[in-house]
């Protein structure tokens, strides 16, 4: 399989950027979830399973390493306050090095037909803004994400080709950096958000997922060497 497209997501929950290579460290892509917005008075982490409108802002790093959001109309900030105003509740934009040790999040469980969720509280990774310690670079293929549109699924690396599963327990090279691949990703209501560019709210991409794929899709990697990855390179040593 072949690199296609390399993506990271530098504040939480919002938009990303498709590069055309990177550096893997062992955080994951460099620039990659080191930001995340937080919730002022309850303390949790937000994203889009709790704040669906974090998916129409967008996330840029700048050239000096920090961190800016893009609105819908195109304005730009990295304010607490235009934020706090923009989603209607106070929020603080963190950087991964300064925010609380334990990071905690809402993941939902669907109590009725009609949509309505319970959420329960879970700890994130440190470091990186992941949602869990074992996932520092998430993979998926063409072929497995079918005619679905990627964006839905946030990896990092769109591989052209199939068979990703099969990787998972295996050590593989992608461009020069060495991943330990240790598991599916588990798939929740993130994927049937809306999203800019004509992506609706779509209950049915999950369903599929649980009935066809026991609720996973695509692969989750620890990172054991840093090193380049550039699209158009080899996953090797499968």
């Amino acid at each position: 399989m072949q690199v296609a497209e390399l993506w990271r997501y530098p504040v939480k929950s919002l938009q990303g950027e498709r590069l055309t290579g990177a550096e893997v460290g062992l955080e994951g892509l460099a620039g990659d979830r080191q930001w995340a917005l937080f919730d002022v008075g309850t303390g949790f982490g937000l994203t889009a399973r709790r704040v669906p409108d974090l998916l129409f802002l967008s996330g840029r790093l700048r050239a000096d390493g920090s961190v800016e959001v893009v609105l819908p109309d195109g304005s730009v900030t990295s304010e607490d306050a235009a934020l706090s105003d923009w989603l209607g509740r106070p929020v603080a934009l963190r950087a991964a090095p300064d925010a609380p040790g334990e990071r905690r999040y809402e993941n939902p469980a669907q109590v009725d037909e009609a949509g309505e969720y319970d959420w329960d509280a879970f700890p994130g990774a440190r470091g990186a803004f992941h949602d869990s310690s074992r996932t520092r670079v998430s993979l998926v293929s063409t072929g497995t994400l079918g005619t679905w549109d990627r964006r839905r699924f946030r990896a990092n690396v769109v591989l052209d080709g199939a068979g990703e599963d099969a990787l998972v327990g295996q050590r593989v090279w992608l461009g020069g950096a060495e991943l330990d691949v240790v598991k599916q990703v588990d798939r929740c209501v993130m994927v049937t958000r809306p999203q800019p560019g004509g992506i609706g709210r779509d209950t049915g991409v999950l369903k599929t997922i649980h009935r066809e794929r026991d609720g996973r899709l695509a692969i989750g990697a620890l990172v054991t060497r840093a090193g380049a990855v550039a699209v158009g390179d080899e996953l090797a040593g499968w």
